[in-house]
């Protein structure tokens, strides 16, 4: 129950008497809580504009043939950043007929890639994986059906 009394109307004994010279805690707790909120934020905001820019899409593919298809895409990057990006096909079950990690080595900052990937059976879907800076790209390895080997790349006439 609050006092009925304001704190200038007390003696300085009375308020360390009666416990009115604390702040509630409920409010440090807040201030706390709001100051915490804000250097996450803060630190968020700072990962994401340090990240390196790098973005790719994939643009168009075509099953030119059972044992190919032809696939575009873009890359916007650092000139200077040689790049490994990793392209799938599968068949209709969703088992992997094609698979291919492709270098891209630095020149422009924006790269049109046009590859032919083969494939062991006609493709269904094509996907660009990812592309990372540097060697390996960091996605999903190959998940062809136990016993099939995976074919040579890039297909060529």
């Amino acid at each position: 129950m609050p006092s009925p009394f304001r704190r200038d109307q007390l003696s300085p004994e009375m308020i360390t008497r009666y416990g009115l010279d604390r702040r509630p805690k409920s409010t440090i707790i807040g201030a706390v809580l709001l100051i915490g909120g804000f250097v996450a934020a803060l630190i968020f905001v700072t990962i994401g504009l340090n990240r390196p820019p790098l973005n790719a899409t994939l643009v168009t593919w075509s099953d030119a043939a059972p044992d190919h298809v032809s696939v575009t895409f873009v890359v916007k990057r650092k000139g200077e950043d040689t790049l490994t990006c990793v392209l799938r096909a599968q068949d209709k079950s969703r088992a992997d007929v094609g698979y291919a990690p492709i270098t891209i080595e630095p020149g422009s900052a924006n790269v049109q890639v046009d590859y032919e990937l083969r494939t062991i059976a006609p493709a269904y879907i094509v996907e660009l994986l990812g592309c990372s800076i540097g060697p390996t790209a960091s996605v999903q390895g190959p998940q062809f059906p136990p016993g099939v080997v995976p074919p040579d790349q890039p297909w060529t006439p």
